[in-house]
């Protein structure tokens, strides 16, 4: 995964070394915990990438550690099993010289070919909801300028970072952009799409328990649902899937919640072991997703 995600962001012609990095990308992957060859991978693209190895299988202390160990701004963080360009990155770090924009994320690209239709379906609803298409969450990509730095810096461990991170912000300080786009390989699997639901769960279970007062919330309301059903009344069979799957899930982690358990990561394996598509074979981009 690591070796697709650095071949677009440091690509070098085949049998030769890698190149320097396209507009001067200064690239740090953060091994936490690793038990593959991850870092030996990294490694491979030679001096253009700085490799960090971590004793912790902890995601908040990867981004703390690459966080501590990059120097210049802005900072863009990534999750290993993504996709995204060296040109995504530059469109991202100009969005982040507008005015008060302290965040910023790509659109994301769902590949769905050879997904179960409950997976298929599933997706055709999420990503119609507001709060998806506004937050920053759920792309595997974020962006900050140094204030948003600052603000990340405070953030405690979260199972669901990145929606803990989309939350720090307030509308007019983030955004999407549509110049940038990153390819999130969704579950081939209803098993691991499950897993990762349940995971999910868990995560905004965490976030809300964690708070002290009251906050912004990414939490899906039923008016939303009927939103997409009146537009759409084709969409009908979908959305009740889609509510199925949330009551399953939010039962499936019953044990997790009653338990506090929010360190056991219920990972997709799915979509990390080179069943998923790549980008030969997503959609183009444009942005849309198979369904639209």
């Amino acid at each position: 995964m690591i070796g697709r995600l650095l071949g677009q962001l440091v690509p070098a012609p085949p049998g030769e070394p890698p190149a320097a990095p396209p507009g001067g990308l200064n690239v740090i992957v953060v091994a936490n915990g690793c038990t593959d060859d991850t870092a030996e991978v990294a490694a491979s693209f030679g001096p253009q990438v700085r490799v960090i190895s971590i004793p912790v299988a902890s995601k908040h202390a990867a981004l703390v550690a690459g966080g501590r160990a990059a120097q210049d701004f802005p900072r863009v963080y990534a999750d290993a099993d993504v996709e995204f360009r060296a040109e995504d990155v530059h469109a991202l770090a100009a969005a982040l010289q507008q005015p008060g924009i302290l965040a910023v994320a790509p659109e994301r690209v769902l590949p769905m070919s050879g997904r179960p239709w409950p997976v298929r379906w599933h997706y055709e609803v999420w990503t119609r909801l507001p709060e998806v298409r506004r937050g920053l969450f759920g792309r595997g990509v974020i962006a900050v300028n140094r204030s948003g730095q600052e603000r990340l810096a405070s953030l405690p461990p979260r199972l669901a970072d990145d929606l803990a991170a989309s939350l720090l912000f307030a509308p007019d300080e983030r955004e999407i952009v549509p110049g940038a786009q990153v390819i999130i390989h969704v579950p081939c699997t209803v098993a691991d799409f499950l897993r990762r639901r349940v995971r999910a769960v868990a995560g905004v279970s965490q976030i809300e328990r964690a708070r002290q007062e009251p906050g912004p919330s990414a939490r899906t309301h039923m008016a939303d649902l009927l939103a997409i059903v009146r537009s759409e009344p084709r969409m009908a069979p979908r959305v009740a899937l889609f509510v199925v799957v949330a009551v399953l899930s939010r039962l499936l982690a019953r044990r997790a919640l009653s338990r506090s358990d929010y360190s056991t990561w219920l990972r997709d394996e799915s979509s990390r072991n080179g069943q998923g598509a790549g980008r030969d074979s997503s959609p183009g981009r444009d942005g849309k997703q198979p369904s639209e």
